[in-house]
């Protein structure tokens, strides 16, 4: 499978990009300056420069399978990145792959108080701006992902993809590591089962 990944460069997209490369997918990095990106990624991704906030300079996609965004608000980046980066994929006509963050929008308060305070907390303003560009991607079909606090740790085999739906408030503030949101990730890509849903990436207590 040829997948695409925007956000290439962050934390979570990194991981995303060395699993998919682990799978023996086919994997385009989109980011904004493709030479910094250059000098660290794998001679088997091939990069395209991909700026979320000149959408008339996005580049084609029609080659591609299916594109997991794992975009960020990056220090320095305006208010709108992530919705004008919700705007260009879903004008592509390609399944997409949205990350956003449990505690926006429709899952506000699905993570317990504490978990709801401290998004509040630390998140603020970008809830907004969340939920919007998710409305957008899920309008268009894509499924969004409702990550809970992200931490360090490897990949758990005990891992699901809850439909928000289905999702149990928790005592304690939810949380789940960088590694096994890129697989879960990864696996909705794989075996496509939840379109136009939210999911919250989940692992077995």
């Amino acid at each position: 499978m040829r997948i695409a990944v925007l956000g290439a460069t962050g934390k979570v997209g990194r991981l995303i990009v060395d699993q998919a490369l682990v799978r023996g997918h086919s994997v385009i990095a989109l980011v904004r300056d493709p030479d910094a990106y250059r000098q660290t990624a794998d001679d088997r991704v091939e990069i395209r420069r991909a700026d979320v906030s000149r959408p008339d300079s996005f580049p084609g996609l029609r080659d591609v399978d299916v594109v997991v965004s794992a975009l960020g608000i990056s220090k320095g980046d305006g208010p709108g990145a992530l919705v004008a980066g919700a705007e260009a994929l879903t004008r592509q006509n390609v399944r997409v792959l949205w990350l956003g963050a449990l505690g926006s929008g429709v899952s506000s308060g699905a993570g317990g108080g504490m978990y709801q305070l401290i998004m509040k907390l630390f998140v603020g303003a970008e809830l907004v701006e969340k939920a919007r560009a998710d409305e957008i991607a899920l309008r268009a079909g894509a499924t969004v992902f409702h990550a809970p606090d992200l931490r360090v740790g490897g990949v758990r085999a005990a891992r699901s993809n809850v439909p928000l739906g289905s999702f149990r408030k928790p005592v304690l503030p939810p949380h789940v590591s960088r590694a096994t949101l890129a697989a879960l990730m990864l696996d909705e890509a794989d075996r496509p089962a939840r379109p136009g849903e939210i999911l919250v990436p989940m692992v077995a207590r």
